[in-house]
Protein backbone atom coordinates (compact mmCIF):
# COMPACT_ATOMS: atom_id res chain seq x y z
CA UNK A 1 0.00 0.00 0.00
CA UNK A 2 3.11 2.54 0.28
CA UNK A 3 3.89 2.12 -2.57
CA UNK A 4 0.61 2.77 -4.27
CA UNK A 5 0.06 5.63 -1.82
CA UNK A 6 3.39 7.05 -3.04
CA UNK A 7 2.38 6.52 -7.11
CA UNK A 8 -1.47 7.87 -6.44
CA UNK A 9 -1.85 11.38 -7.02
CA UNK A 10 -3.12 12.59 -3.50
CA UNK A 11 -4.96 16.13 -2.97
CA UNK A 12 -6.01 17.70 0.33
CA UNK A 13 -8.84 20.06 -0.53
CA UNK A 14 -8.99 21.49 2.46
CA UNK A 15 -5.90 23.83 5.28
CA UNK A 16 -6.24 27.33 7.00
CA UNK A 17 -2.19 26.99 6.72
CA UNK A 18 -1.54 29.87 5.83
CA UNK A 19 -3.38 32.32 8.34
CA UNK A 20 -2.19 29.90 11.13
CA UNK A 21 1.51 30.23 10.22
CA UNK A 22 1.04 34.05 9.97
CA UNK A 23 -0.54 34.03 13.32
CA UNK A 24 2.90 31.79 14.87
CA UNK A 25 4.89 34.92 13.94
CA UNK A 26 5.40 34.27 10.00
CA UNK A 27 6.05 30.75 10.80
CA UNK A 28 7.75 29.49 7.31
CA UNK A 29 6.28 26.90 5.78
CA UNK A 30 9.76 24.97 5.13
CA UNK A 31 9.43 24.08 8.79
CA UNK A 32 11.99 26.90 10.13
CA UNK A 33 11.45 29.98 11.98
CA UNK A 34 11.59 33.20 10.83
CA UNK A 35 14.41 35.64 11.70
CA UNK A 36 13.45 37.73 14.60
CA UNK A 37 14.20 40.70 12.09
CA UNK A 38 11.60 39.27 9.49
CA UNK A 39 8.10 40.02 11.16
CA UNK A 40 6.32 41.22 7.74
CA UNK A 41 3.76 42.86 9.83
CA UNK A 42 0.55 42.89 7.99
CA UNK A 43 -3.48 43.06 8.07
CA UNK A 44 -3.91 39.24 9.29
CA UNK A 45 -1.39 39.93 12.41
CA UNK A 46 -2.88 43.55 13.13
CA UNK A 47 -6.42 42.07 12.78
CA UNK A 48 -6.24 38.77 14.09
CA UNK A 49 -2.84 39.26 17.11
CA UNK A 50 -0.72 36.30 17.05
CA UNK A 51 -0.93 33.10 18.95
CA UNK A 52 -0.15 32.83 22.79
CA UNK A 53 2.82 31.30 23.81
CA UNK A 54 1.41 27.97 24.33
CA UNK A 55 -0.41 28.57 21.46
CA UNK A 56 2.47 28.81 19.34
CA UNK A 57 4.53 25.77 20.75
CA UNK A 58 2.00 23.38 19.65
CA UNK A 59 3.07 21.56 15.81
CA UNK A 60 1.07 22.77 12.90
CA UNK A 61 -0.77 20.15 10.80
CA UNK A 62 0.87 20.80 7.70
CA UNK A 63 3.84 22.34 6.54
CA UNK A 64 5.93 21.70 3.37
CA UNK A 65 8.16 18.37 5.07
CA UNK A 66 4.91 17.17 6.59
CA UNK A 67 3.11 17.10 3.22
CA UNK A 68 6.91 15.28 1.68
CA UNK A 69 6.55 12.53 4.49
CA UNK A 70 2.22 12.04 4.39
CA UNK A 71 2.57 11.24 0.38
CA UNK A 72 0.51 14.49 -0.09
CA UNK A 73 1.15 16.33 -3.52
CA UNK A 74 -1.49 18.79 -3.90
CA UNK A 75 -3.05 21.11 -1.01
CA UNK A 76 -5.62 23.74 -1.25
CA UNK A 77 -4.50 26.63 0.58
CA UNK A 78 -7.47 28.53 1.75
CA UNK A 79 -7.67 32.26 3.14
CA UNK A 80 -10.81 32.69 5.45
CA UNK A 81 -11.51 35.69 5.44
CA UNK A 82 -14.68 36.14 7.89
CA UNK A 83 -12.99 37.68 10.64
CA UNK A 84 -11.26 40.20 8.81
CA UNK A 85 -14.22 42.78 9.41
CA UNK A 86 -14.48 45.37 6.12
CA UNK A 87 -11.21 44.43 5.56
CA UNK A 88 -11.39 41.30 3.83
CA UNK A 89 -9.79 41.68 0.37
CA UNK A 90 -6.90 43.41 1.87
CA UNK A 91 -7.00 40.66 4.56
CA UNK A 92 -6.93 37.89 1.85
CA UNK A 93 -4.58 39.80 -0.26
CA UNK A 94 -1.99 39.91 2.89
CA UNK A 95 -2.24 36.37 3.54
CA UNK A 96 -2.05 35.54 0.01
CA UNK A 97 1.17 37.41 -0.08
CA UNK A 98 2.74 36.03 2.34
CA UNK A 99 2.09 32.32 0.74
CA UNK A 100 3.74 33.49 -2.05
CA UNK A 101 6.43 34.89 -0.55
CA UNK A 102 6.98 30.87 1.21
CA UNK A 103 6.53 29.69 -2.34
CA UNK A 104 9.37 31.93 -4.13
CA UNK A 105 11.67 30.42 -0.93
CA UNK A 106 11.17 27.24 -1.42
CA UNK A 107 11.06 27.25 -5.54
CA UNK A 108 12.83 23.90 -6.29
CA UNK A 109 10.05 22.13 -4.22
CA UNK A 110 7.14 23.89 -4.20
CA UNK A 111 4.77 25.54 -6.80
CA UNK A 112 1.24 27.25 -6.73
CA UNK A 113 -0.97 25.63 -9.10
CA UNK A 114 -3.59 26.79 -11.65
CA UNK A 115 -4.53 24.26 -13.69
CA UNK A 116 -5.09 20.29 -13.84
CA UNK A 117 -2.08 20.39 -16.37
CA UNK A 118 0.19 22.28 -13.91
CA UNK A 119 -1.28 19.54 -11.05
CA UNK A 120 0.25 16.63 -13.08
CA UNK A 121 3.53 18.37 -14.33
CA UNK A 122 4.36 19.20 -10.43
CA UNK A 123 3.82 15.68 -9.79
CA UNK A 124 6.04 14.24 -12.36
CA UNK A 125 8.82 16.90 -11.28
CA UNK A 126 8.40 16.03 -7.92
CA UNK A 127 7.04 19.40 -6.75
CA UNK A 128 4.80 20.29 -4.03
CA UNK A 129 1.55 21.68 -5.99
CA UNK A 130 -0.76 24.48 -4.11
CA UNK A 131 -3.55 25.83 -5.26
CA UNK A 132 -5.38 28.95 -3.97
CA UNK A 133 -8.54 29.54 -2.64
CA UNK A 134 -10.30 32.56 -0.61
CA UNK A 135 -13.02 31.12 1.49
CA UNK A 136 -15.93 32.98 1.93
CA UNK A 137 -16.65 35.10 -1.24
CA UNK A 138 -16.91 38.47 1.14
CA UNK A 139 -13.05 38.29 0.04
CA UNK A 140 -14.42 39.75 -3.47
CA UNK A 141 -15.83 42.48 -1.94
CA UNK A 142 -19.26 41.86 -3.96
CA UNK A 143 -17.48 42.66 -7.20
CA UNK A 144 -17.16 40.63 -10.25
CA UNK A 145 -14.43 42.65 -11.21
CA UNK A 146 -12.13 42.38 -8.12
CA UNK A 147 -13.06 38.15 -9.07
CA UNK A 148 -11.61 38.79 -12.15
CA UNK A 149 -8.43 39.96 -10.45
CA UNK A 150 -7.88 37.47 -7.80
CA UNK A 151 -8.53 34.99 -10.94
CA UNK A 152 -5.42 36.77 -12.36
CA UNK A 153 -3.51 36.08 -9.40
CA UNK A 154 -4.16 32.74 -9.39
CA UNK A 155 -6.96 32.17 -7.18
CA UNK A 156 -8.94 29.18 -8.21
CA UNK A 157 -11.65 28.22 -5.74
CA UNK A 158 -13.91 30.09 -3.67
CA UNK A 159 -16.37 29.08 -0.78
CA UNK A 160 -19.25 31.44 -0.97
CA UNK A 161 -19.86 31.58 2.43
CA UNK A 162 -18.20 30.94 6.00
CA UNK A 163 -20.89 29.98 9.07
CA UNK A 164 -22.81 33.65 8.48
CA UNK A 165 -23.67 34.82 5.76
CA UNK A 166 -21.79 36.68 3.03
CA UNK A 167 -22.90 39.41 0.32
CA UNK A 168 -23.64 35.45 -1.89
CA UNK A 169 -25.41 33.22 0.12
CA UNK A 170 -26.65 32.32 3.77
CA UNK A 171 -23.70 30.34 5.54
CA UNK A 172 -25.06 27.11 7.25
CA UNK A 173 -25.59 28.77 10.92
CA UNK A 174 -28.24 31.10 9.18
CA UNK A 175 -30.58 28.23 8.03
CA UNK A 176 -33.23 28.69 10.23
CA UNK A 177 -33.91 32.52 7.59
CA UNK A 178 -34.70 30.06 4.66
CA UNK A 179 -32.13 32.09 2.73
CA UNK A 180 -29.94 30.67 -0.50
CA UNK A 181 -28.08 32.62 -3.22
CA UNK A 182 -28.73 36.23 -3.30
CA UNK A 183 -29.03 38.02 -6.59
CA UNK A 184 -24.77 38.72 -6.79
CA UNK A 185 -24.56 35.05 -5.75
CA UNK A 186 -26.10 33.80 -8.91
CA UNK A 187 -23.77 36.21 -10.64
CA UNK A 188 -20.50 35.30 -8.85
CA UNK A 189 -21.27 31.33 -9.85
CA UNK A 190 -21.67 32.39 -13.66
CA UNK A 191 -18.35 34.55 -13.43
CA UNK A 192 -16.59 31.67 -11.77
CA UNK A 193 -17.94 29.49 -14.31
CA UNK A 194 -16.82 31.58 -16.96
CA UNK A 195 -13.22 32.46 -15.99
CA UNK A 196 -12.84 28.98 -14.99
CA UNK A 197 -12.78 28.60 -11.16
CA UNK A 198 -14.13 26.20 -9.03
CA UNK A 199 -17.52 26.79 -6.53
CA UNK A 200 -17.02 25.59 -2.68
CA UNK A 201 -20.46 24.84 -1.36
CA UNK A 202 -18.94 23.87 2.15
CA UNK A 203 -20.29 26.10 4.66
CA UNK A 204 -23.32 27.13 2.63
CA UNK A 205 -26.94 27.06 3.99
CA UNK A 206 -29.08 24.10 2.82
CA UNK A 207 -31.27 26.38 0.61
CA UNK A 208 -28.22 28.13 -1.04
CA UNK A 209 -26.53 24.72 -1.67
CA UNK A 210 -29.95 23.64 -4.18
CA UNK A 211 -29.33 27.15 -5.19
CA UNK A 212 -25.69 26.14 -6.44
CA UNK A 213 -26.74 23.37 -7.93
CA UNK A 214 -29.56 25.19 -10.11
CA UNK A 215 -26.70 27.80 -11.18
CA UNK A 216 -23.76 26.35 -11.87
CA UNK A 217 -22.81 24.88 -15.36
CA UNK A 218 -19.60 23.32 -14.04
CA UNK A 219 -18.86 20.84 -11.11
CA UNK A 220 -18.75 22.53 -7.60
CA UNK A 221 -16.84 21.12 -4.55
CA UNK A 222 -17.66 20.18 -1.10
CA UNK A 223 -13.98 20.86 0.27
CA UNK A 224 -14.45 19.91 3.55
CA UNK A 225 -17.82 18.71 4.67
CA UNK A 226 -18.92 14.74 6.21
CA UNK A 227 -22.06 12.88 6.32
CA UNK A 228 -25.51 14.19 7.46
CA UNK A 229 -26.72 10.02 7.61
CA UNK A 230 -23.78 9.56 9.41
CA UNK A 231 -23.40 12.28 12.20
CA UNK A 232 -25.88 14.70 12.09
CA UNK A 233 -23.73 18.03 12.17
CA UNK A 234 -24.98 21.70 10.34
CA UNK A 235 -22.20 21.24 8.65
CA UNK A 236 -22.86 18.04 6.94
CA UNK A 237 -24.20 16.76 3.51
CA UNK A 238 -27.44 14.78 3.41
CA UNK A 239 -27.97 11.69 1.63
CA UNK A 240 -30.02 13.65 -0.95
CA UNK A 241 -27.18 16.72 -1.08
CA UNK A 242 -24.47 13.87 -1.55
CA UNK A 243 -26.97 12.69 -4.60
CA UNK A 244 -26.89 15.98 -5.96
CA UNK A 245 -23.53 17.15 -6.23
CA UNK A 246 -22.82 13.81 -7.77
CA UNK A 247 -25.35 14.30 -10.34
CA UNK A 248 -23.36 17.60 -10.67
CA UNK A 249 -20.48 15.93 -11.84
CA UNK A 250 -18.80 17.49 -8.30
CA UNK A 251 -16.81 15.82 -5.08
CA UNK A 252 -16.73 15.95 -1.84
CA UNK A 253 -13.63 15.99 0.69
CA UNK A 254 -14.62 14.25 4.14
CA UNK A 255 -12.70 16.15 6.86
CA UNK A 256 -10.94 15.53 9.93
CA UNK A 257 -13.27 18.14 12.20
CA UNK A 258 -14.01 15.40 14.96
CA UNK A 259 -17.51 17.09 15.25
CA UNK A 260 -18.64 16.67 12.15
CA UNK A 261 -17.45 12.86 12.36
CA UNK A 262 -19.37 11.77 15.51
CA UNK A 263 -20.82 13.17 18.41
CA UNK A 264 -19.69 11.24 21.16
CA UNK A 265 -16.87 8.92 19.75
CA UNK A 266 -14.62 10.18 16.99
CA UNK A 267 -12.03 8.14 15.52
CA UNK A 268 -10.06 7.50 12.31
CA UNK A 269 -12.42 4.40 11.79
CA UNK A 270 -15.26 6.89 12.00
CA UNK A 271 -14.01 9.13 9.67
CA UNK A 272 -13.72 6.10 7.15
CA UNK A 273 -17.22 5.20 7.92
CA UNK A 274 -18.51 8.65 6.38
CA UNK A 275 -16.24 7.81 2.99
CA UNK A 276 -17.87 4.32 3.43
CA UNK A 277 -21.26 5.98 3.13
CA UNK A 278 -20.73 8.41 0.52
CA UNK A 279 -19.37 5.53 -1.73
CA UNK A 280 -22.20 3.35 -0.65
CA UNK A 281 -24.68 6.39 -2.07
CA UNK A 282 -23.14 7.44 -5.22
CA UNK A 283 -20.21 5.29 -5.58
CA UNK A 284 -16.29 6.02 -5.34
CA UNK A 285 -16.31 9.48 -8.46
CA UNK A 286 -17.24 11.98 -5.96
CA UNK A 287 -15.15 11.33 -2.85
CA UNK A 288 -12.44 12.72 -1.62
CA UNK A 289 -10.17 14.32 1.57
CA UNK A 290 -10.47 17.38 2.86
CA UNK A 291 -8.45 17.38 5.87
CA UNK A 292 -9.00 21.15 7.63
CA UNK A 293 -5.53 21.15 8.95
CA UNK A 294 -4.67 23.98 10.85
CA UNK A 295 -8.34 25.49 10.99
CA UNK A 296 -9.96 22.52 12.95
CA UNK A 297 -9.38 19.55 11.84
CA UNK A 298 -7.83 17.75 14.74
CA UNK A 299 -8.90 14.85 14.11
CA UNK A 300 -5.08 12.68 13.22
CA UNK A 301 -2.38 14.63 13.91
CA UNK A 302 -0.94 15.75 10.91
CA UNK A 303 -0.47 15.52 7.16
CA UNK A 304 1.64 12.19 7.76
CA UNK A 305 -0.96 10.72 8.59
CA UNK A 306 -2.37 10.07 4.77
CA UNK A 307 -0.57 6.85 4.06
CA UNK A 308 -2.19 5.40 7.71
CA UNK A 309 -5.43 6.47 5.17
CA UNK A 310 -4.84 4.35 2.16
CA UNK A 311 -4.11 1.24 4.40
CA UNK A 312 -7.13 1.21 6.46
CA UNK A 313 -9.33 2.01 3.31
CA UNK A 314 -7.67 -0.91 1.54
CA UNK A 315 -8.27 -2.97 4.40
CA UNK A 316 -11.61 -2.21 4.15
CA UNK A 317 -12.06 -3.84 0.60
CA UNK A 318 -11.11 -0.57 -1.70
CA UNK A 319 -9.86 -1.81 -4.96
CA UNK A 320 -6.65 0.16 -6.05
CA UNK A 321 -8.55 1.96 -8.68
CA UNK A 322 -11.01 3.32 -6.11
CA UNK A 323 -8.38 4.28 -3.35
CA UNK A 324 -6.67 6.52 -6.89
CA UNK A 325 -9.95 8.02 -7.28
CA UNK A 326 -10.73 9.09 -3.53
CA UNK A 327 -6.79 9.92 -2.97
CA UNK A 328 -7.37 12.75 -5.41
CA UNK A 329 -8.13 11.51 -8.90
CA UNK A 330 -11.77 12.53 -8.08
CA UNK A 331 -11.03 16.02 -6.96
CA UNK A 332 -8.98 16.52 -9.86
CA UNK A 333 -11.20 15.10 -12.49
CA UNK A 334 -13.55 18.17 -11.06
CA UNK A 335 -10.63 20.64 -11.00
CA UNK A 336 -9.79 19.82 -14.91
CA UNK A 337 -14.17 20.20 -15.59
CA UNK A 338 -14.45 23.60 -13.53
CA UNK A 339 -10.92 25.33 -14.19
CA UNK A 340 -9.38 23.33 -17.14
CA UNK A 341 -6.47 21.78 -18.04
Amino acid sequence: MLRLHKDALVIDSHNDTTVSHIRRGNLGLSGEKPPEEDLREGTVAYLRGRFDEATVAEPVQINFPKMRSGGLDVAFFAIDVTRAWKHHLTYAMDALGFLDSEVEANSEQVVIVRTASEILRAKADGKLALLLVIENSDGVEASVNVLRMVHKLGVRSIGLTHNISSWAADGNAESGSGGGLTSFGVTLIEEMNRLGMLVDVSHISEAGFWDVMKASTRPVIASHSNCKGVCDHPRNLSDKQIRALAENGGSMGVTFVPSFVSESSPTLEGLLDHIDHAVQLVGADHVGIGSDFDGGGTLVEDATVFPEITERLSRRGYSDEDLRKILGQNHLRVIREAIGD
